[in-house]
């Protein structure tokens, strides 16, 4: 059981779980119907858990080629076969995109089979092994958490008539580069037993942090932009403290160039995402305007 819930990626479904929670508390039409909120909830992790498992395995060859996926991956390591893994992943899939369609409606269904088509194929077969953007163009699939979620509170209607879920999907999409960067940076060496052109093999460390510190600045700009869509003074506090914190690990990082430094800017991204989308529930809760 362990082993098929790790062809899931828990932690990447868990921060999906968040963020698509706190697309719900701010949309706020189901936060008074739990069955229906945990729902979404259940049809998010089987989603993002099926896109999760195609991938580990479409990229099951690849990650015997890699120290830190050979072991601790199920498919490399031989604890699950390929066909059952296959049969899980798409088993999954398919009951997530059915509680989308009959519990909610066929926006919020559409747009979770076009997540898991878009990671699962276009991503791992055809971006990953072609071009060192990759992670920035596939950054949209593990960004539709909220967008998923208003749209199966809301609908097309509701998706297109406010721009708070287009702002927590512009963060996760911004945070993704320096995220994922800041791994493939400690992982330089076991990378390159792996054909893939990931940004520091092909650009090198500097223009690599140079492009991570654009992409920093760019997602505390827009992470403040949710001001303007009712966001208070809790969650403008919040995020300025927390993207101040990233910009400076990230000039830290861009000076000294160390291992360490990635380590730990990898590290406070998570902290960093998962904090920002409780500070979006928690303003909810508390609210105190910034505009009165």
């Amino acid at each position: 059981m362990r082993d098929y819930l790790n062809l899931t990626k828990p932690t990447i479904c868990l921060l999906v779980l968040i963020t698509g929670a706190a697309a719900l508390v701010w949309e706020g039409s189901l936060t008074g119907n739990l069955p229906a909120f945990l729902l979404v909830m259940l049809g998010l992790f089987l989603t993002a858990g099926s896109a999760n498992a195609l991938n580990q395995y479409l990229e099951r060859d690849r990650d015997k080629l890699m120290k830190r996926t050979m072991k601790r991956r199920p498919l490399p390591a031989g604890r699950i076969s390929p066909g059952p893994a296959l049969a899980f992943a798409v088993g999954i899939g398919v009951a997530g995109v059915a509680i989308f369609a009959v519990a909610f409606n066929w926006a919020s269904a559409s747009l979770a089979l076009g997540t898991i088509l878009f990671y699962a194929f276009f991503y791992t077969l055809y971006l990953k092994p072609r071009t060192a953007q990759n992670i920035v163009i596939g950054g949209v699939a593990g960004s539709m958490g909220p967008v998923i979620a208003w749209a199966a509170a809301a609908g097309w209607d509701g998706l297109f008539s406010s721009w708070a879920p287009w702002i927590m999907f512009s963060v996760i999409f911004l945070w993704t580069p320096p995220h994922f960067w800041a791994l493939a940076l400690c992982l330089q060496e076991d990378y390159r037993s792996n054909p893939l052109p990931m940004m520091p093999n092909v650009a090198g460390e500097r223009s690599t942090l140079v492009q991570m510190f654009v992409y920093t600045v760019l997602l505390v700009g827009v992470s403040l932009a949710l001001v303007w869509s009712e966001a208070g003074l809790i969650y403008l506090a919040t995020a300025a403290v927390l993207g101040g914190i990233y910009l400076w690990r990230a000039v830290l990082s861009l000076g000294e160039g160390s291992t360490r430094r990635y380590w730990g800017l990898f590290g406070y991204s998570i902290v960093y995402l998962f904090a920002l989308f409780v500070a979006m529930m928690l303003d909810v809760a508390w609210r105190f305007p910034v505009w009165s």
